[in-house]
């Protein structure tokens, strides 16, 4: 059964919740590494996510794909910047990054869409 965004983005948060309160401490540790790669820098976290978004691909992660299009968007990655940036992940990855690619314009215009919805509804 597909999850809709509202969906993922709630078992994200279940889950991690659940991990990060199951009482060991590494797991807590990465957690805040990962999330401290992703913060502005030397690099603005847009682009950041955006790198995020190419190794996932490259890797053939869906669930990592979906994360690193939904924070993208949220730093305000265009549809532009993401269809370059799953470019870079084909040419980096080959043909096997296809079925991603499939996967990642199905989320890209879910999410859109979805931030156009709530726009239009305020």
């Amino acid at each position: 059964m597909k999850k809709n965004t509202t969906e993922t983005r709630k078992y994200r948060l279940d889950m991690n919740d659940k991990i990060l309160n199951s009482g060991f401490r590494d797991y807590n540790k990465f957690f805040a590494l990962d999330n401290k790669a992703y913060i502005n820098g030397a690099l603005p976290a847009k682009t950041k996510e955006l790198m995020g978004l190419v190794a996932s691909m490259v890797l053939r992660c869906n669930d990592c794909i979906f994360y690193h299009i939904d924070r993208s968007i949220e730093e305000g990655a265009s549809k532009e910047e993401l269809m370059e940036s799953f470019n870079i992940a084909l040419i980096v990855g080959g043909s096997i990054v296809i079925p991603h690619l499939r996967y990642a314009f199905e989320i890209m215009d879910e999410i859109f869409n979805e931030k156009e919805y709530t726009r239009n509804n305020e």
